[in-house]
């Protein structure tokens, strides 16, 4: 069995091939500035969509941009209650039909 055994470089550990001809994309370097008084640079390709928050590598807090720059305000929507759905579906007409239907059946159960 020792005989068999793989000597030398890990498999997969190390690539033997160079960066010779190898052109990279352009990058640039956007700074952060957290809550916490945190500065750290992230460097994205010159193509990519630049986020306006990242989360500061030291504390987790959200960090913006050191640059000022902001991105739109995104519309809340509200929550949907239980009843927003329920009246989707139904009108108070029919939910009063449902609730008398079911309370007599309480009502006949001893229930009410």
């Amino acid at each position: 069995m020792a005989d068999r055994a793989l000597r030398g470089m890990g498999l997969g550990a190390k690539s033997f091939e160079d960066e010779q001809g190898i052109e990279f994309a352009e990058r640039s370097r956007i700074g952060f500035d957290c809550p916490k008084g945190h500065h750290f640079e992230v460097t994205f390709a010159v193509e990519a969509d630049l986020p306006f928050e990242w989360e500061c590598k030291k504390c987790g807090l959200v960090a913006t941009r050191s640059d000022g720059t902001t991105g739109e305000a995104k519309e809340a929507k509200p929550a949907r209650t239980h009843w927003d759905m329920l009246r989707e579906r139904r009108s108070i007409p029919e939910l009063e039909d449902i609730l008398a239907e079911q309370l007599d059946k309480l009502r006949e159960q001893g229930r009410v």
